[in-house]
């Protein structure tokens, strides 16, 4: 089961997110002070995870539901198997 997924409305997000790193690239540049450069990487981070959460919660939205409301039992336990990869490796960054 191919979905075929969309993310335009995270792409005004992710260009001001580039904004934000390349306002932090000049904030070190111009030797800013050290506190205000973290405070602007962690917002960009912030905004990073933002974007992060709204896509995976459009991915159980449609693929997720679209697979259990299918009668693949193959193509739930794939999913489920998706999801719990996902949730580890998410939790191993954090």
């Amino acid at each position: 089961m191919r979905h075929k997924t969309t993310h335009t409305e995270n792409l005004n997000a992710l260009r001001r997110i580039n904004g934000q790193v390349e306002g932090v690239q000049r904030m070190i540049k111009d030797g800013k002070y050290c506190i205000d450069v973290i405070i602007q990487i962690h917002a960009a981070i912030h905004a990073l995870h933002s974007v992060g959460d709204k896509i995976f919660i459009k991915h159980i939205e449609n693929c997720v539901k679209d697979a259990f409301l299918g009668k693949s039992k193959r193509e739930k336990a794939k999913k489920i198997n998706e999801l719990a990869k996902v949730l580890k490796s998410l939790h191993k960054l954090t």
